[in-house]
């Protein structure tokens, strides 16, 4: 069984940086009536009982902001998201935040929070573009290698984006927190992809075909457990 720690052997996963922002997922509909994903009012009392009436109030942002974004055009839908997250949620470290070196927050703890770090970012952009209709085949949880330091620097870090395929095999728009435009990856000549995974298996560099199943990822396990007792049903 391949576990996190084995996966993280293609990367030196460090912490990615500093200039962050995003949150998390869901779209405005009645009280106690699932969305998509998320049961919302559920979602909701879940944030007001363990984070208090401010929680509250951010997941109330998302889902009027997520139940006007529902009839736009799909790259519409992929500016507004990415947005969203990166205006309102400030980066965090791990350690900071959860006082773990590495912790993989749902969309309802990085909005209840306003905190996060990279990966934080885009599980809220990938669950989000989810509910709002986005094919899972689309997008893909991408870790790569970030070139920091300007020209000619040979320092990277460990970093997460979200990148989205407009078709099969093409070159994919790059969602991320560090450059907060959604630019081609082509245009991201300071990313180096390591892998990348979504609910139909993990994808080793840019390959387009799974190279094994994504439940083998332990934390992404987790992280759905914890999900679906924020209402989440995959």
């Amino acid at each position: 069984m391949l576990s996190f720690r084995e996966l993280r052997c293609f990367v030196p996963l460090a912490r990615c940086g500093r200039r962050w922002l995003a949150s998390l997922v869901l779209g405005l509909m009645l009280a106690g009536v699932a969305w998509g994903g998320f049961e919302l009012e559920r979602m909701r009392q879940a944030a007001l009982q363990r984070y208090g009436a401010s929680a509250a109030e951010a997941v109330d942002a998302w889902r009027r902001a997520m139940a006007g974004w529902r009839d736009l055009p799909e790259a519409e839908q992929l500016q507004r998201v990415n947005e969203f997250f990166n205006r309102r949620i400030r980066f965090a470290d791990d350690s900071a935040l959860w006082g773990q070196p590495d912790y993989w927050a749902t969309p309802l703890e990085t909005l209840a929070r306003g905190s996060g770090d990279c990966e934080d970012f885009v599980f809220a952009k990938y669950f989000s573009l989810r509910e709002l209709g986005v094919d899972d085949s689309r997008l893909r949880m991408t870790y790569v290698r970030a070139h920091v330091g300007g020209p000619g620097s040979t320092v990277t870090q460990a970093h997460m984006i979200l990148s989205y395929y407009p078709q099969p095999g093409v070159m994919p728009l790059v969602l991320d927190n560090l450059v907060t435009s959604i630019r081609p990856a082509s245009a991201r000549q300071d990313l180096t992809p390591v892998f990348s995974f979504n609910m139909q298996g993990v994808f080793l560099g840019g390959a387009d075909q799974v190279s094994s199943p994504v439940d083998r990822v332990s934390r992404w396990r987790e992280l759905l457990l914890r999900m679906r007792m924020d209402g989440y049903t995959p």
